[in-house]
């Protein structure tokens, strides 16, 4: 009987076990959830100029036509793919029309390569190159969501629309904080075109290529699309305060501001005993600026004594000018005050010292990003930063003593020397 009343009770957990599995697994707390999946939209230049003949003995149309194709084919599975086109409908003169000549070919989302390959066939060229609105459309095909969004601009000339300026406009997409990122291809490009095309993937954060062959248009292309579906830290928009009383407050993470010249912007971290507060600022010239520039990141208490900083200068030869600094809190001893509060709140100022020649639009401000850690603190009193002198000055004080205890042997040897050689 014992026997039986065993065996059934294992069948029922044997069953019960399968059920189990059968069933949905709930996600486990702490899992990350799961991702939206990556966006990017190829907007392809269309206008009368892709007509010349002069990439690999076929037209400029063509070889893209052909970069499209072998790029479609090798798109990953998780990325929604959308194509964009400027100049590809209006044929006439008449500017006012010819500059609203941006459509969307295939919508953003699940790719079905026959259906793209067949809307990219249809393309033959014709009009405008209306960079400017073309951008415009692209952000607005890709908004929505938090996944990596992705504009890969292919042109082979420089806007036809101005005063619509397609740098300020990239400039304007990146000061929302959606962190859309524009890629530009030049095809053949000359000097003008160069200067359009990098000034607005600057804008953005993205990269600029000259293309002189169709396998470089495909590879390219190939890359920046599998560089979408790769997961990378998104900064997390801020906005830095006049002072440290209204400045926000920010937790461990990769943080985006803009900052106008010569302006200072404050924000507040909390550190507890037994922490380190790493902090590093990166500010971005997306525009001409003046030779002659500086970056400083500044760490105090609310009170308004500084505990540490760090500054850095650059001369024109850099895009981005970077700083940082540590400041470790120690921990508490018994001997401490315990009605003092624990946590220490660290204001961290970002300067700079950008100035921009007349011409130069300086709205919006600068590209910034900051980056906050908080670590345990160093164990061990050697450790420079353990007293909060991360900079060199106990580098500086070794030395001092070190010149200081050889003079002294240095003195009394040349001392004894002398007594020696009288004495002989």
């Amino acid at each position: 009987m014992i026997t039986r009343k065993r065996l059934a009770a294992g069948v029922c957990g044997l069953l019960a076990a399968i059920a189990v599995g059968l069933l949905p697994t709930p996600a486990v707390a702490g899992e990350p959830a799961a991702k939206s999946s990556p966006k990017v939209e190829l907007t392809l230049d269309v206008s009368g100029s892709m007509r010349a003949r002069d990439i690999d003995g076929q037209s400029r149309m063509a070889a893209a036509k052909q970069a499209f194709n072998e790029v479609l084919d090798a798109v990953p599975d998780d990325v929604q793919l959308g194509i964009r086109t400027l100049g590809a409908n209006y044929r006439g003169e008449d500017r006012k029309v010819g500059c609203k000549d941006t459509r969307q070919l295939y919508p953003v989302g699940p790719l079905d390569r026959t259906e793209a390959k067949t809307a990219v066939a249809t393309l033959a060229p014709t009009g405008w190159t209306p960079i400017g609105p073309a951008l415009l459309g692209a952000a607005d095909d890709l908004k929505g969501g938090d996944a990596t969004r992705r504009i890969v601009l292919i042109t082979d000339g420089e806007d036809t629309c101005a005063p619509l300026d397609p740098c300020q406009v990239a400039r304007d997409i990146a000061a929302k904080g959606i962190h859309l990122t524009v890629d530009t291809l030049g095809l053949l490009p000359d000097a003008k075109t160069r200067n359009q095309l990098s000034c607005i993937a600057e804008a953005t954060g993205g990269t600029y290529t000259s293309v002189q062959h169709t396998k470089e248009l495909r590879d390219r292309v190939h890359q920046l699309v599998d560089r979408a579906a790769r997961p990378v830290a998104t900064p997390k928009p801020t906005e830095g305060a006049q002072q440290c009383a209204d400045a926000p407050e920010l937790k461990a993470g990769l943080y985006s501001d803009r900052e106008k010249f010569a302006e200072h912007r404050w924000y507040r971290v909390a550190v507890r005993p037994g922490q380190e507060l790493r902090a590093s600022v990166s500010v971005a010239a997306d525009r001409a600026v003046n030779n002659d520039y500086g970056v400083l990141l500044r760490a105090s208490t609310v009170h308004g004594r500084e505990i540490v900083r760090g500054a850095e200068a650059g001369d024109g030869r850099t895009d981005v000018i970077s700083s940082g600094l540590r400041y470790p809190k120690p921990p508490l001893t018994s001997s401490d005050d315990t009605d003092k509060p624990a946590t220490e709140t660290v204001c961290l100022q970002v300067s700079n010292s950008f100035s921009a020649p007349a011409s130069v639009k300086t709205d919006p401000g600068l590209p910034v990003e900051l980056t906050v850690d908080l670590v345990d603190g160093p164990d061990d009193a050697s450790d420079a930063a353990f007293f909060g002198l991360g900079h060199g000055w106990w580098y500086l004080i070794a030395l001092v003593l070190t010149g200081l205890a050889a003079g002294l042997l240095w003195g009394w040897i040349s001392r004894w020397r002398v007594t020696v050689w009288r004495t002989n």
